[in-house]
């Protein structure tokens, strides 16, 4: 087996938001030097909960690391844009582009909130902070299958985590400053170094600043975003690790274009909103202690709370018969919403792993419990217009109004203070336990079974204080999740694999009648192959995987589209059951001639597997067979990059292309969304030492695209070819 600095599970870093034990720091197969090796690395706070100590062949899993390298490469900024590197994760409505939402295997979490994304192997996606920017991020993982028996309440196809950056008992760091198309302009710094007498306590300083106009006239943003870390070595044995996150955001509140039969697309550069910016915000706090007490036992625990807020106002396509974009072509009608929207996120979790032996069988076990508790307050204010299908009895000061906006000559500002009745106001708080264990067994030298299992206990508190008197709804359940899986490695370059696993999410909000769901549950299935390269060949390293997967779930919520609950606001409703088939394509190359490659593919046939219809008989039916909503059947990513000297400077040229297939927009609708494929180039180069010169042009042939759907009147338009040069210097 290889040392564990070598594999993923010794890549990366620790985990901060929660209480986690680490693996064994040395298997006692392992020489001296590589128990060093491994010491060095614990001691530095380079370890990750959940993740074993375990060679990637010996994963029964399907994973993906994309490394800060591979990030730089592709010019990724934000979450989306790294997602976008795994054909197994499609974008998915993103409130606007206020949050990340994503899918991965052709299921999505809560509608209703951001993705639950990890940081650091702990729950960050919930609350409101605004979209992820990458630049306090070391690398990202899509954590794909069956999860649930070690990292709890997840999203149904997978998990994605984001390592961030911490100290590294060494000082340097750099400067990067990028100007783009649409007045953008940004600015970030990395800088760490090393404190106290024994040299014993490492300091990392993260950060940035960006201001841009958008394509989407008048629309433009403003962010800042400070990340410090500390990672304390308290002894051979034992660091201390300290992680801060703050990010403040002003975004425009974005619904999109909106989508006619008769007209088509709105125009792409017309915003419908209005130049009033939200406001977000996120301050987390993250502690880790890390034990070793010998070579085959370690403990990793943690705390971690976060709070986050999004506030301001917005002005909203409207649905249905009052859309006046069905009617005419001409002008979209709109509605306002104020949100004020608050959340507290803490987490407690500790785990213990190690390894023993029982006669000729090998275990590695890892065993812990987590609490968690997420406090979420949403109040919103609205107005809608009186509009109700007579176009032609609309007079100009309806136009103001009733905040009609003219396509082609779009006026904002007209009435950004609209007489708003209250719509929500409530509070939700979510509490639950969890007590998981795995164990994975060598019963040969080439089989390995792994056990595990999880037990989960929720209880959830909803307070709605529109009604007189405030009212609660108090619920609580439990849940047992299994998981399952046997590796065979044919050789040291390839193994096979199957994995089963049940997964278990709670459900946050209520349906319009007030009453909450039931949790959301999933079974996984997958058999895969993999191979590391570098054990093969001589001339390239890299990985290949290949999987069949199959996630079936039950009790999945989607848009309530009844008249009764479009109404009141926007709600959802229990579908009840879907079903996601596929295969997946990955590879990661690297050649001696200093050609690199990254190939994801993805087949994704994700349906309903009932019917449905709501009990009133007015909004849509789901029929078994109708896809879920923006669940491409096929998606691939193609990266390439090539070094080489211009004039005895170190440079590279390199691109990619991104394709999507098309995929419903509307669900219960025949509505949908085009297939599209855009291409970047990049080329970068060292005139002088520490210094890197970069140019990046996205969307290459302008392609016009659509990324993601609520509805045929919230369509996210993709971004038109756009430039950016940066400049970095390293010190």
């Amino acid at each position: 087996m290889k040392n564990l600095k070598n594999t993923p599970a010794g890549l990366g870093l620790g985990v901060a938001l929660g209480l986690t034990i680490a693996v064994p720091v040395a298997a006692q197969t392992q020489n001296s030097a590589d128990e060093a090796k491994i010491e060095e690395i614990f001691v530095l706070g380079e370890r990750r909960a959940y993740q074993g100590n375990f060679d990637d062949l010996e994963n029964p899993t399907a994973d993906q690391t994309m490394s800060e390298e591979l990030l730089l490469q592709v010019g990724a900024i934000n979450l989306d844009d790294a997602l976008d590197l795994s054909a197994s994760v499609a974008r998915q409505n993103n409130f606007g582009g206020l949050w990340n939402s994503f899918s991965i295997r052709g299921f999505s979490g809560d509608i209703n909130l951001p993705s639950g994304f990890l940081v650091n192997g702990f729950n960050a996606g919930r609350g409101f902070g605004g979209p992820r920017d990458l630049v306090g991020i070391e690398s990202m993982e899509v954590l794909k299958g069956p999860r649930s028996a070690l990292f709890g309440r997840g999203e149904p196809g997978g998990t994605v985590n984001l390592v961030t950056k911490r100290p590294k008992f060494e000082t340097g760091g750099y400067i990067r400053g990028t100007i783009g198309k649409w007045k953008q302009a940004r600015l970030e710094g990395d800088y760490q170094t090393v404190l106290g007498a024994n040299e014993n306590v490492g300091l990392r300083l993260v950060g940035f600043y960006e201001d841009s106009d958008s394509f989407r006239e008048p629309a433009e943003s403003e962010k800042v975003g400070f990340y410090p870390s500390l990672n304390w070595k308290v002894s051979d044995q034992t660091s201390l690790s300290y992680d801060l996150e703050y990010t403040s955001q002003e975004l425009p509140f974005d619904r999109g274009v909106v989508y006619s039969e008769d007209f088509g697309f709105s125009p792409r550069d017309v915003f419908v909103g209005e130049n009033v910016p939200i406001e977000t915000q996120v301050i987390g706090h993250q502690l880790e202690l890390q034990n070793n007490f010998d070579d085959n036992w370690s403990f990793l625990g943690g705390v971690g709370f976060r709070e986050t807020s999004l506030e301001g106002d917005a002005f909203e396509s409207q649905f249905g018969s009052r859309q006046t974009y069905f009617l005419n072509g001409e002008t979209v009608s709109r509605f306002f919403r104020s949100r004020d929207f608050d959340s507290e996120y803490f987490v407690l979790r500790g785990e213990l792993a190690g390894e023993f032996q029982t006669g000729q069988l090998r275990h590695r076990v890892t065993l812990g419990m987590d609490y968690d508790k997420f406090d979420n307050t949403l109040v919103i204010d609205r107005f809608r217009s009186r509009f109700g299908g007579d176009i032609n009895a609309l007079t100009p000061s309806d136009l103001a109004s009733d905040l009609i906006l003219e396509i082609d000559n779009p006026v904002y500002g007209a009435n950004l203070n609209p007489i708003a009745g209250a719509n929500t106001n409530r509070n939700e708080v979510l509490k639950g336990y969890g007590i998981y264990i795995q164990d994975q067994i060598d019963l040969t030298d080439q089989l390995q079974v792994r056990i595990g299992a999880r037990f989960d206990d929720f209880e959830q508190d909803l307070t709605n204080f529109l009604a007189s008197p405030a009212t609660t709804i108090t619920s609580s359940d439990d849940r047992f999740s299994p998981q399952f899986g046997a590796v065979y490695q044919v050789n040291d370059g390839v193994s096979l694999y199957a994995s089963y696993g049940e997964g278990y999410r709670q459900q946050t909000g209520q349906d319009f009648q007030q009453n909450q769901f039931d949790p959301n549950i999933t079974e996984s299935k997958e058999i895969g192959l993999k191979m590391d390269l570098g054990e093969i060949y001589k001339t390239v390293e890299g990985s290949i995987g290949l999987t069949l997967f199959q996630v079936e779930q039950s009790n999945f919520l989607v848009n309530d589209d009844r008249p009764a609950a479009t109404a009141v606001g926007f709600f959802s409703i229990p579908a009840g059951e879907a079903e996601s088939t596929g295969l997946e394509f990955d590879a990661n190359l690297e050649f001696e001639n200093n050609l690199s490659f990254w190939i994801s593919y993805a087949y994704t046939d994700a349906e309903f597997s009932n019917s449905f219809a709501d009990v009133d008989g007015f909004g849509f039916t789901i029929d078994s067979g109708d896809p879920v909503i923006n669940s491409p059947e096929h998606q691939f990513n193609i990266q390439a990059s090539k070094g080489l000297s211009l004039g005895g400077m170190p440079a590279s040229i390199g691109g990619g292309i991104f394709y999507t297939d098309e995929r419903n927009g509307f669900v219960g609708s025949d509505f949908i969304l085009p297939d599209y494929t855009t291409v970047r180039l990049f080329s970068e180069i060292k005139p002088i030492d520490k210094l890197s010169l970069r140019l990046d042009v996205d969307n290459l042939f302008d392609e016009t695209f659509y990324t993601n759907s609520f509805a045929n009147v919230w369509v996210g338009p993709g971004t038109p070819r756009r430039w950016r040069f940066t400049a970095t210097y390293s010190f």
